[in-house]
């Protein structure tokens, strides 16, 4: 018995035409940004470069164990931090949240406010917010935990606002229809529907967030950053090969347990 294929769609020639335009576009753009950099390849491939790698490299590779403890404690402080500025963050997202699920807010206005506020936070990337808070403060970790705060505020809060959006409404729909009230509403009708994603988008934040503190602390926002900073101004390679590896180590546990717990939550 013969298997007869269905016969093959035709391709309109505008489809065509327009694939083929945006293949020349994005080719265009790549030449463009690669031609107007100014890319120095004789420097890049120099002697001297080379010399670097073979010196610096080696030393990476062979950390340096004496500073363990160091490293440690400042990776502890740096987590801190992530974990400090995260669980702020998480919680005043919330009623960002709620003002900017438009099926919770009627108010057009306090809906449209929300959604801006929480545009205009996303796009202050925590690098900025954290010079911001460290001219404030001054060099240290309540200066990273704001601007880690802050800079999540914006995410979370647009997250969250997705989540109340995606809710079951009839349920919703159903308590008010016996007589139960706002308060009954929120806490028998809306947080179980919301509280498992709102933990599993929090933890989620914190990975990032531990990411994020790393590199704070290179502009004097406290943390393991800081300590990045001055070995490479000593040319203390073997001990970023330390703060590396432990980075890497601390970072690649967070995202196991993070992911086993998410999984558990939703």
């Amino acid at each position: 018995m013969e298997l007869t294929m269905p016969p093959k769609k035709k391709r309109s020639k505008s489809k065509v035409i327009r694939n083929i335009l945006i293949a020349i576009a994005l080719i265009a753009l790549y030449l463009w940004t690669f031609l107007t950099i100014e890319i120095r390849w004789e420097r890049v491939f120099s002697e001297r470069t080379i010399d670097n790698f073979t010196r610096v490299i080696p030393q990476l590779f062979s950390p340096d164990w004496s500073a363990f403890g160091k490293v440690m404690g400042l990776m502890w402080e740096t987590l801190q931090m992530a974990y400090t500025g995260t669980l702020l963050a998480a919680i005043l997202a919330i009623p960002f949240g709620f003002f900017a699920a438009s099926n919770v807010t009627k108010s057009k206005v306090l809906n449209t406010l929300s959604k801006g506020a929480l545009d205009a936070i996303r796009a202050f990337p925590e690098l900025v917010l954290a010079l911001m808070f460290v001219a404030a403060i001054g060099p240290r970790p309540f200066a990273g935990v704001l601007a880690i705060a802050i800079g999540s505020i914006g995410m979370l809060g647009k997250l969250y606002s997705e989540v109340i959006e995606s809710i079951d409404m009839n349920v919703v729909e159903a308590l008010e229809a016996n007589g139960a009230n706002k308060i009954q509403v929120l806490y028998y009708g809306i947080i179980p529907q919301i509280i498992p994603e709102f933990l599993s988008y929090a933890i989620y934040r914190f990975e990032i967030d531990v990411r994020a503190s790393t590199i704070l602390g290179i502009i004097g926002a406290g943390g393991i950053g800081t300590l990045v900073t001055i070995a490479t101004q000593n040319r203390n390679w073997d001990e970023v090969g330390m703060i590396l590896l432990v980075i890497i180590v601390v970072v690649t546990v967070i995202d196991y347990l993070s992911a086993a717990i998410r999984k558990r939550i939703v």
